[in-house]
């Protein structure tokens, strides 16, 4: 009996270990995002007093040296243009939600997710696949290259070693 309370405490940890990491992803943009995330909406702004989806975009990427105009439709100009179905991390994606072209600026987090600030909600992730967004979308952006990509989007060791080291000490309590 002790043993099955063991492993189920081991099991717990490593669930929890990728959860954590799930919800706080190992990336360094992903560490920036989800401190933001709740963040409240806040037309023309740039702070984390409040942010508009264009603010809120230059100021993840502001963290990182680089720097983007505070528009979306400016933004739709820099980087390269990238198909839907090759979208990576960081990524920026674009909505027509005024119905008078580009006027929406979100970041690509993966898994067909994306970070901006909602009107209505603040700063949150929202699937591509929302009705209201899919129906919006109209292009992507890749303003990293690979090598800024490889610093700054790509999951970081550090998430991994620490899920094993949860499994290790759930594994200690062993006696």
């Amino acid at each position: 009996m002790k043993r099955l309370a063991v492993s189920f405490t081991a099991l717990l940890a490593i669930v929890f270990a990728f959860t954590t990491a799930g919800a706080s992803a190992g990336s360094k943009m992903d560490a920036v995002i989800d401190e933001l995330l709740g963040t409240p909406y806040k037309y023309g702004g740039t702070t984390t007093k409040g942010f508009d989806c264009s603010g809120f975009t230059a100021y993840v990427f502001a963290k990182f040296g680089i720097e983007l105009p505070h528009s979306s439709s400016a933004m739709a100009e820099k980087g390269e243009k990238i198909a839907k179905e090759d979208l990576r991390e960081g990524d920026l994606v674009f909505f027509n939600t005024s119905g008078n072209g580009i006027s929406h600026v979100g970041i690509y987090v993966g898994d067909g997710k994306f970070a901006h600030a909602s009107t209505s909600k603040g700063v949150v992730i929202t699937a591509l696949s929302d009705k209201y967004y899919a129906k919006r979308y109209v292009t992507a952006r890749r303003i990293l290259g690979d090598s800024a990509y490889e610093k700054i989007a790509v999951e970081q060791p550090a998430v991994q070693e620490q899920a094993e080291k949860a499994a290790g000490a759930a594994e200690g309590t062993e006696a």
